[in-house]
């Protein structure tokens, strides 16, 4: 479309106000006219030839949803004037009200849907069965916001559509071969994934949170430091991490800040200020890249009662062996603070983190054991050994850093304790291509007030193979913590902070969680993506309620 490239995308949203993003085919000035009267306004910024905006949409009514158009230079362009779906309805800004009650979907993992008409080898898309579900209903019920826990687009695993594009650019014989290697093949992606007709109009009515994981850039992304230095050592690396990380900041992170974080930012700042922003952006992603605890991708955000803080867990770790940490001292000290800032004022803590805090018992006690092997506890052949197992086996979650797992327990533990405590504490996560409901004990009854819970949910478009099921099923049983405890006796780990055991699930299939809290209670509800003679729907498999 040459007037409207990409979204509109509803992200920030509070009673008031919102933000929209949109990429446009030329620079100018983009409009949001609201049904109200309401609306905002502004220019286009320019990265790497590509032109955006993102508006801030002001004077809307608590509690409304308000239906809009896009406008670039006086002509409207959205919704298209050709849609190829007439029967959706109009995107609307829906702004919370004085009711306290908010339904928060999540979920992770998300291969763009092949194009309609054509066969799905992964089955149906959870974000496809949403749209259909709201679009059905437009007053029903809908998620308030969408939180989309990583591996938003794939850099290493690309579609055959997508790999004959690559093709008519360049040689796929040479690095990074079917990858994607520059800023201008990572904006095919976001196309690929986002111009899916219905998950755009998703897109463009439900508020969105984001953060990355590792295939946005590459599997095993920042593993140990050993990986960082082949990486770095290699022709390609250096042009993917920087575009990888232009483009995320570009597509994904700006709409994750408030305009009063916008206002505040010096980088959008001179990106929106330039003829061209790609070299400042260039910039500060080289910085990020070389140094991550110059730059801070985490973020908060207060939906009435409920505070989501948005952890990254994949690009603030410390790698060297012997002081490997998943966040730097001052990302521990940001999380600790926005954790425990005016308790009291919150009723539900959530901790967004890719990266499940609790996994299978097996997969816990392996992981763990192959930090001890990596960091040379074991001597150098068992070292070898370990960074071998650590990459193969994706051994890199929380329970690889022993410490921050400690760490995450003991700030859990603080929030989730004395007069002041929310209801519940949740820790929300992706990943690990299945669904799962995860609670953790203190030793001695010592526990924190607040009911805690690890979510797991993903994925929400992916494939989840037979070795994976049987595997996960595996790890969470009686004859796995056995087998997981020799490894932990080799490694002389010593008992872990907390202990833990699966509430729900395991759960397999595209799928989406959902938690509605009002007040101190909260129920969560799984779904799963499901194919009828009707067509795709979300079909509800599980319902609990988490508060006390």
């Amino acid at each position: 479309m040459a007037g409207l490239r990409l979204g509109p995308l509803l992200r920030y949203i509070d009673g008031s106000s919102a933000t929209l993003w949109v990429e446009t085919g030329h620079p100018g000035t983009v409009e949001v006219r609201c049904a109200d009267g309401t609306g905002g306004t502004a220019g286009t910024f320019r990265v790497a030839g590509h032109h955006y905006a993102l508006v801030h949409v002001t004077g809307l009514a608590p509690g409304t949803a308000t239906p809009y158009e896009v406008f670039l230079d006086e002509t409207r362009v959205w919704p298209p004037a050709e849609d190829p779906f007439p029967s959706l309805p109009p995107s609307v800004i829906p702004t919370p009200g004085p009711d306290d009650r908010m339904r928060i979907a999540f979920g992770s993992c998300r291969w763009a849907s092949p194009p309609t008409g054509e066969p799905d080898p992964v089955g149906p898309d959870a974000l496809d069965a949403l749209a259909k579900r709201i679009a059905a209903d437009p007053d029903g019920e809908r998620p308030d916001v969408l939180l989309l826990l990583g591996d938003q687009v794939y850099a290493d695993e690309t579609s055959d559509a997508t790999r004959e594009w690559l093709a008519a650019r360049r040689d796929l014989d040479e690095p990074p071969g079917g990858q994607v290697a520059d800023y201008e093949e990572y904006t095919h992606l976001y196309y690929e994934s986002w111009l899916d007709p219905q998950v755009r109009w998703l897109l463009s009515t439900v508020p969105t949170c984001m953060i990355f994981d590792d295939h946005d850039v590459i599997d095993d992304w920042n593993t140990s430091a050993s990986w960082v230095s082949d990486m770095r050592a290699t022709s390609w690396w250096r042009e993917r991490v920087l575009s990888g990380l232009m483009s995320y900041w570009v597509h994904q992170h700006l709409g994750n800040l408030s305009p009063a974080e916008l206002e505040a930012d010096p980088l959008y700042a001179s990106v929106r200020a330039a003829d061209d922003g790609t070299d400042a952006l260039r910039a500060f992603a080289s910085m990020a890249e070389a140094d991550a605890a110059t730059v801070r991708w985490s973020y908060r955000r207060d939906f009435g009662r409920v505070r989501l803080v948005m952890v990254d867990s994949r690009a603030a770790r410390v790698l060297e062996e012997g002081r490997r940490s998943m966040l730097d001292a001052a990302e521990a000290d940001w999380l600790r603070e926005q954790a425990l800032e005016e308790r009291g004022s919150y009723d539900h803590l959530l901790i967004g983190t890719s990266l499940p805090w609790l996994l299978p018992h097996l997969v816990h006690d392996v992981e763990a054991w192959s930090s001890v092997l990596c960091r040379g506890d074991k001597g150098a052949r068992w070292a070898r050994l370990g960074e071998k197992l650590r990459r193969g086996a994706d051994l890199e979650h929380w329970a690889a850093f022993p410490e921050s797992f400690g760490d995450l327990a003991e700030l859990i533990a603080e929030a989730g304790t004395g007069p002041d405590a929310p209801a519940t504490v949740c820790v929300l996560s992706g990943d690990v291509h299945h669904a799962y409901v995860a609670e953790p004990s203190w030793p001695d009854g010592t526990g924190p007030d607040s009911r805690v819970v690890q979510l797991t949910c993903s994925p929400v478009h992916n494939s989840i193979p037979l070795s994976m099921r049987l595997g996960f099923r595996v790890g969470w049983g009686g004859a796995a913590r056995l087998l997981g405890r020799l490894f932990a006796r080799h490694g002389r780990l010593g008992p872990p902070p907390v202990t833990w055991r699966k509430t729900g699930g395991p759960w397999f299939g595209n799928q989406l969680m959902t938690l509605t809290t009002q007040g101190r209670s909260a129920v969560l509800r799984l779904e799963h993506a499901q194919q009828e003679e009707t067509g795709t729907r979300l079909r509800s498999v599980a319902e609990t309620r988490l508060s006390r």
